[in-house]
């Protein structure tokens, strides 16, 4: 049995901002601690405030070399700052390949900013499926924004969007056929695209490319649409990136104005709420295998006794008595 956490005094110091605490509730939502419901009732009165941005696109593009200069630009603004950055998992430990000890070391020492590496675990589109509940963590623990960098997988990498307030596409010259590749998946979920590495050749190119695409594949948006800024940066150098935080203040001050920030944010609790649903659906089904009702469900599916709808219908009531 895990050991009983004081979750009032633990909330309190990451409040607070004590990072060892902040880090200990992060390690609780990332193992599906049997306290986390507990964790989460005594966060959401805290919660609402932060900014949530997420930054994703294909590999080699140089998101980890952009989120530290937009934590840069963000930090000179005064504001504090959680880095979520998620990573490809170990096939061995399942642990995050690329950690944080080795990403912006450079805001390593700031107090006004907290960096964290999370595997993905297995989870499909770029994110880990703990990350609803660690974003809530750092806005409880009173960050302005929260940053979520994800994992560079392609166009299966959408689900940065039902998470994050704004989301921010980035490309770079060079990558030949990579914006044909990203059309289907990353290109429409974009609010402020950025062109990173823009001193190299090929940047205009790939700037008309861009703008041709969005022509094209533009998701439709109900009612008044956002128009995608296209922002040129070089963030090795740190050059262009107060456009993008200006692009981002401009998208956050139309969805204050528009009024589809509380709609965003109700979209991303109802996905957040059925995944919970779904998860520990799913646990029961478990331990339903691990005895014999499921087997024994099987058995008579082989047997051509019972179809394998009717059968889930009867697996689906038992769950439900």
């Amino acid at each position: 049995m895990p050991v009983q956490l004081d979750i009032d005094e633990l909330v309190g110091r990451a409040r607070d901002g004590v990072p060892r605490a902040i880090a200990r509730l992060l390690s609780l939502v990332e193992d599906a601690h049997p306290q986390l419901p507990e964790v989460a009732a005594k966060l959401s009165p805290h919660t609402g405030n932060a900014r949530v941005i997420g930054l994703t696109g294909p590999p080699g593009v140089g998101k980890s070399t952009s989120t530290s200069a937009l934590l840069t630009a963000l930090r000179a603004q005064g504001l504090r700052v959680g880095v979520l950055a998620i990573d490809p998992s170990s096939p061995f430990s399942g642990g995050a390949l690329l950690g944080d000890r080795i990403r912006m070391t450079e805001h390593a020492t700031d107090p006004g900013v907290f960096i964290r590496s999370m595997a993905t675990r297995g989870h499909l589109g770029g994110l880990s499926w703990a990350t609803p509940q660690a974003v809530r963590v750092l806005d409880a623990a009173g960050f302005d924004v929260v940053l979520i960098e994800t994992v560079g997988v392609g166009q299966s990498e959408v689900d940065v969007v039902k998470l994050a307030d704004t989301t921010l596409v980035l490309l770079a010259p060079g990558m030949g056929d990579g914006i044909q590749a990203a059309k289907a998946g990353v290109l429409e979920i974009a609010d402020v695209f950025v062109v990173n590495k823009a001193d190299r050749e090929g940047a205009d190119a790939t700037v008309h490319d861009l703008k041709q695409m969005i022509s094209l594949v533009r998701r439709e948006i109900r009612g008044p649409s956002w128009r995608q800024p296209i922002v040129r940066t070089v963030a090795s150098r740190g050059e262009g990136v107060d456009d993008v935080v200006r692009a981002l203040a401009d998208h956050h001050d139309w969805l204050v104005q528009r009024e589809e920030l509380p709609r965003r944010r109700a979209a991303r609790a109802r996905d957040e709420v059925e995944a919970i649903a779904v998860q520990r659906l799913r646990a029961e089904i478990v331990d339903l295998r691990s005895g014999d009702r499921l087997a024994e469900l099987a058995e008579r599916v082989v047997a051509r006794k019972i179809d394998p709808f009717a059968a889930a219908d009867e697996l689906i009531a038992e769950l439900r008595s």
